[in-house]
Parts: structure tokens; C-alpha cells; sequence
């Protein structure tokens, strides 16, 4: 039951979280960013956009540490009780958003809340699983967060079509509240107990250091490609997306996290098995070439002549069922990598003192690439072209898996990709 209600929690904090990311292009159009002057500075519309999703990277990047080490000093359920009190109340705010500004705020305490959520959930599913099968429990939980991140997106497009926004945010917390209720009642309390402060002995671990190689190049790939995938869908085409309506903009988000979703049952347990390391390498490089096919989707589909009316989406571009399809292709190689890398961390963490804090670390790894990626990418969309945000997109994922490949064979010897 333990593990039932911790991926109850990742249902909920995963469809809080992908709501927002489903609503990000509606939230561009209806708060309508333009160039504004502060201080005497100008500010382009460009990094405005960026800021939506950096104001909430950026208060995930300050709350990490503090986070883990408390999860790792105290108890973990108290910890994770707090937070997704806090994730209820701040949902509850979003109704009262009417400006960019008032938006960023509250992004960045969502940020926060998802941030606890995450760390304790998986802290707590590593902890309780044996080295043997933690790959598959996490993979399960990660699962669970992706159900919810298709019910969450489908959701959302179809409610801010019909109703607006106040409807979605109403569930959201009713979904958080319903796992506070549950972890109350059903997980025990945390016996372990860290003294100290884990985080100055796992920073320079030498296998966490050969994964954060990788990881820290591919945040800026995950982070820029997951993000503008749906932007790219819903924005508007004078600003060189496609245009399409909500609920078409979610059906390409529901693509990557359906394919994620059902991979994740399986590949948990291969990687297990066959060398968690090898999933990581794969993974990675299968998502850096789907992520620059991307801009090629207009191509594709003028020539295989896509472009058509369809039932409840009504008229799409000829781009859209192949970015669709690449949508999926990503959560298809992301699965390969994510329940792995999160199993070797788990790893040394559970080893070494600090589960929580071992992925705390993997957490600050990843908040360069997710706070300066989106502005990279708001810079480039609006600077440049939106597909040149693909192409740096894809470009940082492929340097990230040949520098984890190089580390690994030089450090550690060609059977690591394998052993690991």
C-alpha cells in the first residue's frame, strides 16, 4: 500500500504540472507578453515568454537543497505533507492571475511545491525498493506521474476551450488534496535519520559526477524541447507556430507522455537487468535526433499531404500529425533513459548516505539547463526562428550522451555501460 499511495502522489503532483505546461501557450495569448521598460532596461516579449517557465525552474533551483537536506535530516512524510499542502494552495491562486508578472510569482511557488513533491516521492519509492528492483518501482511511479500527465493535458484543453481556466485549477487541488488525505492514513513514518550535510560527499562521487556529465547538458535539451513542443503547436502562426486550438495542443503533449508512460513499465526492468548506464546512452541519443527532425514536420507533412479537418480538433496544419508523432517518439526515448538514471542515483544515494540529497543533486544538475534553456529558446523563437530552438534543442543532447559516453569508457573501463 505504501508504494500505491506514493504513485497516488505522483499522479497528483504530475497532473498539476503538466496542466500548466498544456496551458502555457493559452497564457501567451490571453496575457499577450510585449517588450516593456524597467528600470530604464528594455525587456524583449522574448524573454518574458522565457520567464514563464524560468521563474518556476528558478525557484525549483533555490528550494532543492534546502528540500533534501530536510528530507534527509527528518522525516520524509512530513516533509511531503507540507508540500503538497502548500502545491493545493498555490493551484488555488492561478485563478487570480491577470498579468505576466502575477503569473511568474505564482509559477515560481509552484516550482517550489513540485520540487518537494518530487524529491520526497522519489526519495521515499528508492528507499523502499531493493537495489534489484528499483529501476521498475520507479519507473511504475514515473508511470503514474505520466497518466496523470494525459488525463491532466487532455483535460486542460478540452475545460479551457468549454470553460475557462478557474475549472481546471479546481481539480487540480482537489486531485492534491485527495493524496495528502492518503499519505496521512497510509505511509509510515521515516526511521532513517542523516546527520551532517550528505551533499558535500555525493557532489564529488565519482560516478555521480560521470552521470551529471551528461545530465547537465541534457537538462537544456529536455528542457527546451518538452517546452516548446506544445508552443510550437498552439502559438500563433504569425509568430511561427501553428495555431491550432487547445485541445490539439494537448493531444501533442498527451503523445510524449503516453509513449513515456507505457515504456516506463517495461524499461525500469530491462535496465535492471541489461546495465542501467547502457539506457541512459540510448535514450539520450535517440531523443537528441527525434528533437532535431522537429522542424522537418512541415516538410514531411506537405508531402504526404497531412494537412485536413479531424473530429473534435478540426482543421490542423499539414505540420501537425507528424509533430505529433514526433512528440511520441520522444517520450519513447525518454523512457529508455529516465527510470535508469533515476535508479543510479538512488543507488549511490541509498549507499552513501542521503538518498534525498543524492537526488537533490541530481535536481541542481539539472536547473542551469531548465532556467537558462527556456530564455535561450524565448530568444531564439522570437530572434531567429522557431525551428532553430529544435536544433540547439537536440544539439545539447547529443553532446551530452557522447561527453557520458567518453567519461565512462576513460574512467571506468568499456564494460561500465553494461556493469553499471
Amino acid at each position: 500500500m505504501q508504494f500505491l499511495v506514493l504513485y497516488l502522489t505522483r499522479f497528483a503532483e504530475g497532473f498539476g504540472f503538466i496542466t500548466l505546461l498544456t496551458l502555457l501557450p493559452a497564457y501567451i495569448n490571453t496575457l499577450q507578453p510585449q517588450e516593456t521598460t524597467i528600470l530604464g532596461l528594455t525587456v524583449s516579449a522574448g524573454f518574458i515568454i522565457g520567464m514563464y517557465t524560468t521563474g518556476f525552474t528558478l525557484a525549483q533551483t533555490l528550494a532543492v537543497v534546502p528540500l533534501a537536506w530536510a528530507g534527509d535530516r527528518f522525516d520524509k512524510r512530513t516533509v511531503l505533507l507540507v508540500v503538497l499542502g502548500l502545491g493545493a494552495g498555490v493551484y488555488a491562486l492561478f485563478p487570480l492571475v491577470d498579468s505576466s508578472a502575477s503569473f511568474i510569482l505564482i509559477r515560481a511557488l509552484q516550482g517550489v511545491a513540485v520540487t518537494g513533491a518530487g524529491l520526497m516521492t522519489l526519495s521515499l519509492v528508492g528507499e523502499l525498493a531493493t537495489t534489484a528492483t528499483r529501476a521498475e518501482r520507479i519507473g511504475r511511479a514515473n508511470a503514474a506521474s505520466f497518466l496523470a500527465s494525459i488525463l491532466g493535458s487532455l483535460s486542460a484543453g478540452w475545460l479551457l476551450d468549454l470553460f475557462g481556466f478557474a475549472p481546471i485549477f479546481a481539480i487540480i487541488v482537489v486531485l492534491l488534496t485527495v493524496a495528502w488525505v492518503g499519505l496521512y492514513a497510509l505511509l509510515d513514518q521515516d526511521p532513517t535519520r542523516i546527520e551532517g550535510f550528505p551533499f558535500s560527499d555525493l557532489a564529488v562521487n565519482r560516478r555521480i559526477l560521470t552521470m551529471t556529465s551528461f545530465r547537465a547538458q541534457y537538462a537544456f535539451a529536455v528542457t527546451i524541447v518538452r517546452t516548446w513542443v506544445p508552443i510550437y503547436a498552439g502559438t500563433a502562426v504569425a509568430s511561427g507556430g501553428l495555431g491550432v486550438a487547445g485541445i490539439a495542443v494537448a493531444v501533442t503533449v498527451t503523445a510524449e507522455k503516453a509513449t513515456n508512460m507505457v515504456g516506463q513499465l517495461f524499461t525500469g526492468q530491462l535496465s535492471d537487468g541489461y546495465g542501467r548506464a547502457l539506457f541512459v546512452f540510448a535514450g539520450g541519443t535517440a531523443y537528441g535526433l527525434v528533437a532535431l527532425a522537429v522542424p522537418f514536420a512541415d516538410a514531411l507533412g506537405s508531402r504526404l499531404g497531412t494537412a485536413t479537418a479531424l473530429p473534435v480538433l478540426g482543421p490542423v496544419p499539414a505540420a501537425y500529425l507528424p509533430l505529433v508523432a514526433l512528440s511520441g517518439l520522444l517520450g519513447v526515448a525518454d523512457s529508455f533513459r529516465e527510470p535508469a538514471s533515476m535508479a543510479l542515483f538512488a543507488d549511490e544515494g541509498t549507499d552513501n548516505g542521503g538518498v534525498a540529497s543524492s537526488f537533490g543533486v541530481r535536481e541542481l544538475v539539472w536547473r542551469p539547463g531548465s532556467v537558462l534553456g527556456p530564455l535561450i529558446a524565448g530568444w531564439l523563437m522570437v530572434e531567429v526562428s522557431m525551428s532553430a530552438v529544435f536544433y540547439v534543442g537536440g544539439a545539447f543532447a547529443l553532446t551530452g550522451t557522447g561527453a557520458f559516453l567518453g567519461i565512462l569508457v576513460t574512467t571506468h573501463g568499456r564494460a561500465a555501460l553494461t556493469a553499471w
